[in-house]
C-alpha cells in the first residue's frame, strides 16, 4: 500500500538533514577552492567570472567547521542563508506535524518574496564586490 502524501512529506522532512549531512561530508572531503583548477560553479567555469553565489560552498564548509570569520570573508550572506534554510526546514516540520485544525495560512507569495529578496541581496553584494575587487577566487 502506498503511503499518504503527508507520510511521504514527513519522510522527506526527516531525510533532509541526513542528505544535508551527507552533502557536508562530501564537500569537506572535496574541499573546493584548494585546487585552483577545481570549481563547482558552472557560471565561473564557463565565463571565468565569479557568480553572485561564488564563495557560498566554501563559506558553508567554513560554517560547518565553526570558522565564522572565514565564512563571512568568503560570502557575507552565507550565515543568513544557512539560518533561513534551517528556519524553513523547521516551519515545514511544524506544518507537517501540527494538529489538523486549519488556521489561515500565509500564501506562497511569502516564499516568493523571500526568494526575490535573497536574489536581490546576492546581486547587490556581487555588484558591490565586483566594483571593489573583492570577489572570491
Amino acid at each position: 500500500m502506498w503511503a499518504s502524501s503527508v507520510d511521504r512529506q514527513r519522510t522527506l522532512w526527516l531525510g533532509a538533514p541526513l542528505l544535508g549531512a551527507l552533502l557536508a561530508l562530501v564537500l569537506q572531503a572535496l574541499e573546493p577552492g584548494r585546487a585552483p583548477a577545481f570549481t563547482l560553479c558552472l557560471f565561473r567555469g564557463l565565463t571565468g567570472i565569479p557568480c553572485p553565489g561564488c564563495g557560498l560552498t566554501r563559506a558553508a564548509i567554513a560554517l560547518l567547521r565553526g570558522d565564522w570569520a572565514a565564512a563571512l570573508l568568503l560570502h557575507p550572506l552565507a550565515p543568513v542563508l544557512a539560518f533561513e534554510a534551517g528556519a524553513l526546514w523547521l516551519l515545514w516540520g511544524a506544518r507537517l506535524y501540527r494538529p489538523r485544525r486549519r488556521p489561515p495560512t500565509p500564501g506562497p507569495w511569502r516564499l516568493e518574496a523571500l526568494a526575490a529578496a535573497n536574489a536581490a541581496a546576492l546581486l547587490a553584494l556581487w555588484l558591490g564586490r565586483a566594483a571593489t575587487g573583492t570577489l572570491p577566487y
